[in-house]
């Protein structure tokens, strides 16, 4: 497995993964990020601004294209919701990666790069219709809190905050 920060290459590919995975989930509606306006072009997103932000993209090892294929990814960007506050946002794992660990190493590198950079709390959204991804992050610290006043994805149901040691 090899782990990079996300480049215009990884942008159709990762932009289908997502829309892949929300649809199989029921969530391919409004207030969702399979409409967000960035999602075909995330690098542009994340790279624009990297004091803020910042996605890591994971590959298999590089085949005969010398690349790898994508596997997932998750990123982060500020989150002013909470003070010293970064949001875990668009966490995605392909169906045959899923159930390797892949989840879990994107989340603690994502946190990690939080803790380089200040911050001191991981804020996400998601939805009941992800399941496994509810586990995941009550297994990894997280903790259920109130909606939010302010939420970027309308439709999201479920509210997580962590405390990063």
């Amino acid at each position: 497995m090899r782990y990079a920060t996300i480049t215009a290459r990884d942008d159709a590919p990762l932009a289908a993964l997502i829309r892949r995975l929300l649809s199989a989930h029921g969530l391919d509606i409004p207030g969702t990020a399979y409409y967000d306006e960035a999602l075909d072009h995330l690098s542009t997103f994340y790279l624009a601004d990297p004091a803020r932000r910042a996605y890591i993209v994971a590959r298999e090892e590089a085949g005969e294209d010398g690349i790898g294929k994508l596997l997932g990814g998750a990123g982060l960007a500020e989150c002013a919701l909470f003070p010293d506050c970064a949001e875990l946002q668009k966490l995605y794992v392909s169906e045959d990666a899923q159930g390797r660990g892949l989840g879990t190493e994107l989340v603690r590198r994502v946190e990690q790069e939080a803790v380089r950079r200040g911050c001191r709390r991981m804020y996400l959204e998601t939805h009941t219709n992800l399941g496994a991804a509810l586990h995941l992050y009550e297994k990894l610290g997280y903790r259920r809190i109130e909606r939010p006043a302010q939420v970027v994805h309308s439709t999201m149901n479920r509210f997580y905050l962590k405390e990063l040691g």
